[in-house]
Parts: C-alpha cells; sequence; structure tokens
C-alpha cells in the first residue's frame, strides 16, 4: 500500500505539469536524429557533432549508417544503448546515432524506482517503530491481565511515561481494578476471620449456659441463664445484621424511598429504648419541598450503630439532631465521653478499627460499624464525620444527598 501509493502520488506530480520520462526520450533523439540529418553528407562536420555531444552532455556516442558500419563515435562502446536517434533525410532512413549514458548517470526508470523503494523503506521503518509502541503495552496489558484472571493479583503494568494517553489511561484503569479486586478480597478474607472469632465466642458461651441450665436444679440459676442467652442471640443478631447490611451496599441493592428524617430519627431511638426527647430538629429556610430518597432499612442501621458507639465508647447519649438544608439531610449524635484523640479521629470509619481511645471502649467489637456509617453515608451521596465538642463529648454523624444521580436515574 504504501509502495501503491508512493507510486501513484510521483505519477501524478510527473504528470501533471511535466512531460513523462518516455516523451523526453523521444523528444531527445528526435533531436539528434534531425541534427545528425543537417551534417550526415559532411564527415567533418558529423565527427565536430558527435564529439560536441559527448563532451557537453557527458555521453558516449557512436554513429552508425543503414548497413551498420561505425561512422564515427566519441566515448565508450556501451552494449546496450540508452538512445537511439534516427537520421532520416528526404524521408528515408540512413543511419542512427546510439547515445550510451556515461557511468554515474541513472536513468529515470531508476530514479523512480530508487524513489519509491527510499519512500517505502522509510515508511516501512516509521510503521514498524509506530506498531512496536502499540504492542509492546498491550502484549503487557494481555500478561498482566492474564495474571490477575489467574489469582495473581498483585500483577501491575509497568509503563513508561511516554506510553500512548489511551493505553496509559487502560493500563491505569487496570491497575486500579486490579489494587480494589486485591483490597476487597484482602478485606473479605479479614472479614471472615474477625467473624469466625466473633462468632466462636458467643457460641461457646451459650454452649456452657446450656450445660450450666441443664444441671442446675435452682430456679433463680436457670433464669439468668436464660438473660445471659438472651443476650448471646441479640448480639449474634446484631452481628448478622450488620453483614446483611454490609452485602446490601457491596452488591448496590438499595431500596430507595421517600424518607421523612425526624420519624427515622425516632424510630432508632425507640429500637435503641432512648426517649424522644433527644431529638433536635433544625432547618435551613431554603429547604427542598421534596421528600429525601434514601433506604429506610440501611439509614435505621447506621443510626443505630452511632447510639450504640454512644453507649459503649461515649458514655452515653445525649442529644440526636436531624438537620435539613436544599442538597442535604445530616444526622448527629452526641455523647457524653472524652471525645476522640487526635490520632483516632481519621481512623475510626476504617474497617475493623476497634479503637481504645476511649473511655469504655470495648475489645469485643468487630470493628465494622462506624465503618458501616461511612459506607451507608457514601451509598446515598453523603458522608461521614466524627468531631470533639466544644463543651465536652464527641459528636459523630453522616450525611444522605437529598436527590443523587442514582436516585434521579431510578425515577
Amino acid at each position: 500500500m504504501s509502495a501503491l501509493t508512493a507510486a501513484t502520488l510521483v505519477w501524478a506530480l510527473a504528470s501533471a505539469d511535466h512531460p513523462t520520462w518516455r516523451e523526453q526520450i523521444e523528444r531527445g533523439e528526435a533531436f539528434i536524429g534531425s541534427r545528425y540529418a543537417e551534417v550526415w553528407t559532411q564527415p567533418d562536420a558529423r565527427d565536430a557533432l558527435t564529439r560536441e555531444l559527448a563532451e557537453n552532455f557527458a555521453v558516449a556516442v557512436t554513429v552508425r549508417d543503414e548497413g551498420g558500419r561505425v561512422l564515427t563515435r566519441a566515448g565508450e562502446v556501451c552494449a546496450r544503448p540508452d538512445l537511439r536517434a534516427s537520421v532520416e533525410r528526404e524521408g528515408a532512413r540512413v543511419g542512427e546515432a546510439a547515445v550510451c549514458m556515461r557511468h554515474g548517470h541513472v536513468r529515470g526508470g531508476g530514479v523512480l524506482l530508487l524513489a519509491l523503494l527510499s519512500a517505502v523503506s522509510i515508511l516501512w521503518l516509521a510503521s514498524a517503530v509506530i506498531a512496536y509502541r502499540l504492542a509492546r503495552p498491550f502484549a503487557q496489558l494481555v500478561r498482566v491481565t492474564r495474571a490477575i484472571g489467574e489469582g495473581r493479583l498483585g500483577s501491575r503494568i509497568q509503563l513508561n511515561r511516554r506510553a500512548p494517553g489511551e493505553v496509559g489511561l487502560l493500563a491505569e484503569t487496570v491497575n486500579d481494578m486490579a489494587a480494589r479486586i486485591e483490597k476487597q478480597l484482602a478485606d473479605q478474607r479479614e472479614l471472615l476471620a474477625a467473624v469466625s472469632h466473633e462468632l466462636r465466642t458467643p457460641l461457646g458461651h451459650m454452649r456452657v449456659l446450656l450445660e450450666i441450665g441443664r444441671d442446675a436444679d435452682e430456679v433463680g440459676v436457670n433464669a439468668g441463664c436464660f438473660d445471659e442467652l438472651e443476650r448471646e442471640v441479640l448480639e449474634l443478631d446484631g452481628l448478622v445484621d450488620q453483614l446483611l447490611a454490609s452485602s446490601r451496599i457491596e452488591f448496590d441493592s438499595l431500596d430507595r424511598r421517600a424518607l421523612e428524617p425526624t420519624a427515622l430519627a425516632r424510630r432508632a431511638l425507640e429500637r435503641a429504648s432512648l426517649p424522644a426527647s433527644l431529638l433536635s430538629y433544625g432547618t435551613d429556610t431554603e429547604t427542598s419541598a421534596d421528600a429525601p430518597q434514601g433506604d429506610a432499612t440501611l439509614l435505621l442501621r447506621a443510626l443505630a450503630n452511632l447510639l450504640q458507639n454512644a453507649r459503649a465508647h461515649g458514655g452515653g447519649v445525649t442529644g440526636v439532631r436531624v438537620r435539613e438544608d436544599a442538597a442535604r439531610v445530616s444526622f448527629e449524635v452526641e455523647d457524653a465521653g472524652p471525645g476522640f484523640a487526635d490520632a483516632e479521629r481519621g481512623r475510626v470509619f476504617s474497617s475493623f478499627y476497634r479503637g481504645d481511645h476511649r473511655a469504655g471502649a470495648r475489645h469485643g467489637s468487630i470493628g465494622l460499624g462506624l465503618s458501616l456509617v461511612r459506607r451507608i453515608a457514601e451509598a446515598h451521596g453523603g458522608e461521614a464525620w466524627a468531631e470533639n465538642r466544644p463543651e465536652g463529648g464527641a459528636r459523630v454523624g453522616f450525611s444522605i444527598a437529598r436527590a443523587s444521580e442514582e436516585v434521579e436515574k431510578d425515577m
């Protein structure tokens, strides 16, 4: 294709404004033939013309008569003349002048062929370099994606800074995908280990209580065992509830419906056996009239986690605040504890983090409570935060977007 394109281009340029090589040869033959026809009967003039052509044009000239006899010659003898000029007088052919290019001259066809070969070589080399630069990253992409598919999630694509923009973007996307999958599997393994440990403890305690209840004869002892069993069952139920909520977010199976924020907060307080008088409400004058959209089950779980966190680690719940504005709805829980340590505030929403810097910190926690709050908030287009109150205690809350892009698509 490169050769055909180059040949077509050269031919088009050559034929556009200039005569072809064959036309030039024919004109040269006609000119030389006419010059020799003028001096054909004059040997001295014919010899002088032959020498003049040979010297001025650096060619070898041989003049023969019709019978093939050499009449005059200048320059070397060549077997294949480049030009044969027929000499005619009074309409009859009387001889010919054969012209040979000397060493160093290149015929027109050779020039065109050399130009085509040069153009094709340059194009081929350039295309080879471009193809190599394009193919090498893709070959690496194939190797790395195959390795990821085989389970070697630590494989990454290494490209230099000069990699093409699209290929570099694809490599970065694949690397990010592998990193997310690797982190997700690592989190799942850690979650499985933590859940196994957390389930084993209450289950073992329940077995002990059952044995005690079986062997005991006193009613008071049996009643105490049943109370302990109930607490262990409730703890297991809460743990399973946390895991189910986490899986719903993981698989993006949110049930978005219109919400009434204060009713949601009252319901969370009621489930936690806390008085509704702890609830306060604030709103912006520019609040939208449309009700916010969200998954009530997950939002109740987030509020329950905040209330449980304040009870277990913050010395008890002192207030629950609901705030609305035109863009978002916020839920905050305040406690009576000593607040957060500076090094702890940025880590409390991390998965499996078990803080021990606050009063009453429990080591039996799996470390998913506040992490789940953050994930629920982000799934609703909001965020989570933790801060210390100036008057003492901590304030932990989260927000949801009033109308996120996902909600608008669903609607």
